[in-house]
């Protein structure tokens, strides 16, 4: 498996698996931990989850896929903005600690911009560190303004990723937001890499992917993964599903097939708001 190496220097799997959404239904709970740990065996360690999916139904689901096999996974959660408080933080990563079955949470990660104040989230942040409750911190949905104010407090530059809304089809964050990140050696975390599956009805994609003898979705993560620095987390509760975006990892795009796909999926032309779902 190809693997980012994190500002911190601790190396991570490059393609990992999201769980939005997993655990909601009880009907496919046995399907879904048989993912993940098919998984597991097939080098995808970085699971992402976090208290919003489900109201913790997801971390608890992630927890009991890890039964036995915590020591193989690169567990990373995200805390609700308005628990994003000094204490609050801590009180939260304690409730994910429990979900999770886990006495440390891997990445540690503020989901999205609140009303407090990120100093005060930067030392909960810390004192969940320090405790050994976290290993690493970091970022969720943050802009470019945010993330310079981050940079700028205390701590600021210790964050490990800022997760974001990255795909072919919507690529914003490289106007700036990426290029500030990538001189900072600040990776990013691609969530939605495939756009909840709409790419895989795009026409031109398709038809791209099946001239060059992979799937569409194989394409769509191809694009991803060949930047080096990028992290991408899609979600399957299928295991034929999971296997095709494993084998994504086999392919490397070379600068015609890149070519294509900004032809496809042209770059942007200027500064936008940043995407979020």
């Amino acid at each position: 498996m190809k693997t980012v190496t994190l500002p911190c220097g601790e190396a991570v799997p490059a393609l990992g698996m999201g769980s939005w959404r997993m655990g909601d239904n009880p009907a496919l709970r046995t399907q879904e931990i048989a993912t993940l740990q098919l998984g597991l065996d097939l080098g995808c360690r970085l699971i992402d989850t976090a208290e919003m999916y489900g109201e913790g139904l997801a971390e608890k689901l992630v927890g009991q896929a890890l039964q036995g096999r915590r020591d193989q996974a690169f567990v990373v959660s995200k805390v609700y903005p308005h628990n994003a408080s000094a204490s609050g933080v801590v009180a939260a990563c304690e409730r994910s600690l429990r979900r999770l079955n886990t006495d440390r949470i891997d990445l540690y990660l503020l989901h999205w911009r609140g009303s407090i104040p990120l100093d005060e989230t930067l030392k909960g942040l810390a004192a969940l560190q320090q405790a050994g409750k976290i290993r690493h911190y970091g970022v969720s949905n943050l802009d470019m303004a945010d993330m310079q104010e981050l940079w700028a407090l205390p701590g600021g530059p210790g964050v490990q990723t800022n997760q974001l809304l990255y795909n072919l089809s919507r690529r914003g964050i490289e106007w700036d937001l990426l290029p500030w990140m990538r001189e900072r050696r600040l990776p990013v975390m691609a969530y939605s890499p495939i756009e909840q599956g709409r790419l895989l009805r795009h026409r031109g994609l398709s038809t791209f992917a099946q001239r060059h003898g992979m799937a569409a979705s194989q394409a769509a993560l191809a694009w991803l993964l060949a930047q080096g620095d990028v992290m991408a987390i899609p979600k399957t509760g299928d295991p034929d599903r999971l296997r095709e975006n494993v084998a994504a990892a086999e392919f490397e795009l070379d600068a015609a097939q890149q070519a294509e796909l900004d032809a496809l999926f042209p770059p942007p032309a200027g500064a936008s708001a940043l995407d979020m779902i």
